[in-house]
């Protein structure tokens, strides 16, 4: 059951890091208020399932965020494109600080009641007396169905060739009269309603509060850079390697004092770095993704499946 469950987390975390894999394959821009928007779907999700339903907000609350990210980017993030990366950087880390006062003054500091919808409160399954939750299975589900789509879109797809060939040989693209500044007003676009759709259906399977981005977006940029800068497939294997070794970890006992014991090894409180090495592993697990994007920085940097060398 832990493989189902790290699968379904791992999932999540693609759905929220194909978004700014997406915008970065595009454009170049490390979208710094990328988690915002996820914030932003789940806020928007809980106000209109409030007012209909969940399944209502599932449908509106992507294309509200969609709609935002590409005012954003068509009025903000372009005039600053030609002033460099920094600049970039720099305006969307503010939206972030933005966006985070604009949902409390709308929504409060505390979290909001946005619960599972009562058709999926339920299991889906049980082995032994473990229970899968049904709103898990649909989460993978929503996030498969994605995967999909995106792969469709990107190589079945005349808009997806259009796409590409605005990546690789934008002035050519422009020149055969597509019109490659609104090419990335749509990515854009579609990179932060993806980033909406994983607050509609993780909001309301953990916790819809304003430090909900804070808590996400450091493990969206470690998903992004060990699978690889621009790499939808490494983001996809990346986030699967997180999601099953947090989920794991949590529920690991073990600690490496223990285990040097258990090898015959006298360790006891007066042993040099014993207050570290009796620490469980599922103490350390909030860390391990950040320790896994350290030895991915010294071992191969360019990421499990990058291409990028900036």
């Amino acid at each position: 059951m832990s493989v189902l469950n790290g699968v379904s987390y791992g999932l999540l975390l693609f759905m929220l890091s194909a978004g700014l894999t997406l915008i970065f394959s595009m454009m170049g821009v490390l979208n710094f208020a990328h988690a915002s928007f996820y914030m932003l779907g789940a806020y928007f999700a809980y106000q209109v399932s409030s007012w209909s339903n969940f399944w209502v907000g599932l449908l509106i609350a992507p294309i509200l965020v969609a709609l935002l990210g590409g005012l954003f980017e068509r009025y903000v993030l372009r005039k600053t494109h030609k002033f460099g990366h920094v600049p970039e950087l720099l305006v969307t880390f503010g939206l972030s600080f933005v966006i985070l006062e604009i949902v409390q003054l709308i929504w409060g500091r505390t979290s909001v009641d946005y619960p599972v919808p009562p058709s999926m409160s339920g299991s889906l399954f049980k082995v032994f007396d473990s229970t899968f939750q049904m709103y898990r299975g649909f989460m993978m589900l929503v996030a498969i169905l994605m995967l999909v789509c995106l792969f469709l879109i990107l190589k079945k797809t005349r808009i997806g060739l259009v796409i590409q060939a605005a990546l690789t040989h934008p002035d050519t693209t422009e020149a055969l009269g597509h019109n490659v500044p609104r090419v990335f007003a749509i990515v854009f676009a579609a990179g932060c309603a993806l980033a909406g759709l994983a607050g509609v259906i993780g909001g309301n399977a953990f916790i819809t509060e304003p430090g909900m981005a804070q808590s996400v977006g450091a493990i969206i940029f470690v998903v992004i850079v060990v699978g690889g800068m621009g790499s939808l497939a490494g983001a996809l294997v990346a986030s699967l390697l997180i999601g099953l070794m947090q989920t794991f970890a949590v529920g690991l006992d073990w600690s490496f004092a223990g285990g040097l014991a258990r090898l015959g090894m006298d360790i006891t409180a007066e042993t040099p770095g014993y207050s570290l090495l009796k620490l469980k592993l599922s103490q350390v697990a909030p860390i391990l993704p950040f320790l896994l994007l350290v030895v991915m920085l010294v071992v191969r940097p360019k990421g499990i499946m990058g291409t990028r060398d900036d």
